[in-house]
């Protein structure tokens, strides 16, 4: 063995404890540190020809990088829309990588089988039923992306083919109907061979991003056979919720394959006054959920669900003596694209066994009625203007005169260090948006959020 690989191994007690009470630092300054310090990056070091173990590792990382990362798992990081790590996830996170499975073949099938127990609790948080069966991935645009691959099947079932044998082209013309689709679907319709021509934008109810139900039935009527639909619950911009039933109900008259994107709108189920947004979510034939986002586990963690396994495994199967069998319950690794899958459900198991459904639900409300203190308070500055309402965790907001992506930029650089946001474009106005979805954040956060956007607005303006 190396020397100093050896050396560290002798030593890994206290190395293990030398960077804990280095986490432990980092995480206990959170609340005080620049959101996001100045982007600057230190000079590049040439690849060490001898090494000089962690403890040298440490020091440089805690020296060079550490006071560049910015304070995303905070709770005043509210750009794109970023969960943190709950004391318990952090734990079950820590504990993924000193154990350091694979989870993917019942040949060893132990962590197969936490993973299974725990997309039964998320299933049975989310409202969805036992037709459902669901598989951790990556993140959100794995989650569309597996879906919308189990729809393909579909599509070539309804046809008479199988595009995961006789190839995509095999399908023919396809089209993915959907009114304010996320840019991770146009993404997963690349990669999968369909082609972002395929998507068609059908028309939102007037000053929503939620799609029009009769707009739709008259899409789908235009050009009759078997389609995709992709609804949202939740958009990026304004949290917006198609009608699901709605949608469900056009599958009398027409065939589609109904596809979900609840990322982070999922959440709603677990608050009683905002469950009413997501009736009907299982009635879909696949759903994505991202549960980096308000479940608050690390990076990265999501869920796919669908209803048709026998097409998920029809698509993802992987023939090798040397994994499990595929039978008529497939191991995880004829699911998803990946051969190799990190126990990803352990962080998820372990924050759900911590705090269960009460301790979920109290993140979710508190980060519902942040949203909707600082929306009010920008609502009565003069120098902002709300852009559309607080619907449940995200605030879209602007410059009240001319917003301009320059202007709006230089507002969140005045702000970087008290608060992150995230630009965006909303009904073709440049905007700003605020999302909460973390663990830590409280009122107190959003003064000091809302205090920090209102004296940059004014200096701007």
């Amino acid at each position: 063995m190396d020397r100093t690989l050896a050396a560290d191994l002798a030593r890994l007690p206290e190395l293990l404890d030398a960077t804990r009470r280095a986490a432990a630092d980092a995480l206990a300054s959170l609340g005080d540190r620049p959101v996001v310090p100045p982007q600057d990056a230190p000079p590049p070091t040439p690849l060490p020809e001898r090494g000089t173990g962690t403890e040298a590792a440490l020091a440089d990382f805690l020296t060079r990088w550490a006071p560049r990362l910015s304070a995303s798992a905070g709770p005043r990081y509210l750009g794109f829309v970023t969960g943190g790590a709950t004391p318990a996830a952090l734990a079950g996170d820590w504990l993924t990588a000193a154990h350091d499975q694979n989870s993917n073949s019942a040949l060893d099938g132990a962590g197969q089988h936490l993973e299974r127990e725990t997309v039964g609790w998320l299933r049975e948080l989310f409202g969805l039923s036992d037709a459902h069966t669901g598989t951790f991935v990556s993140g959100a645009t794995m989650s569309n992306t597996a879906g919308l691959a189990i729809a393909r099947e579909w599509l070539g079932e309804r046809r008479g083919v199988s595009p995961s044998e006789d190839g995509v082209a095999a399908l023919g013309p396809v089209r993915v109907l959907s009114g304010a689709p996320h840019s991770s679907i146009a993404k997963a319709l690349s990669v999968l061979g369909l082609g972002r021509a395929a998507l068609v934008r059908v028309p939102t109810l007037p000053g929503r991003e939620a799609v029009d139900p009769a707009a739709l039935d008259r899409a789908l009527a235009d050009t009759p056979g078997p389609a995709v639909v992709v609804a949202n619950a939740g958009t990026v911009n304004t949290v917006d919720f198609d009608d699901l039933p709605a949608l469900a109900a056009l599958r009398a008259r027409h065939r589609f394959w109904l596809h979900t994107d609840a990322a982070f709108g999922a959440f709603a189920a677990l608050s009683p006054q905002h469950a009413p947004l997501v009736a009907g979510l299982d009635a879909s034939d696949s759903v994505c959920v991202d549960l980096h986002k308000w479940l608050n586990v690390p990076y990265d963690s999501a869920v796919q669900f669908t209803r048709r396994r026998d097409l998920q495994s029809r698509v993802f199967a992987n023939a090798a003596a040397y994994l499990g069998p595929l039978g008529a319950d497939p191991d995880l690794v004829h699911l998803t694209p990946e051969n190799s899958h990190r126990l990803r459900a352990l962080a998820a198991w372990f924050t759900l066994r911590a705090y269960g459904r009460e301790g979920h639900r109290e993140i979710v409300e508190r980060d519902i009625a942040c949203a909707r203190s600082l929306g009010e308070r920008l609502d009565r500055d003069p120098a902002l203007r709300l852009l559309a309402p607080v619907r449940l965790n995200v605030v879209c907001f602007t410059l009240a005169e001319a917003p301009t992506p320059e202007r709006l930029a230089a507002l969140r650089e005045a702000v970087a260090a008290d608060v992150f946001v995230t630009p965006t474009v909303y009904g073709g106005t440049p905007a700003l948006r605020a999302a909460f979805s973390n663990w830590r954040t409280t009122q107190q956060d959003v003064r000091r959020a809302a205090e920090a956007l209102s004296t940059a607005a004014k200096e701007i303006a």
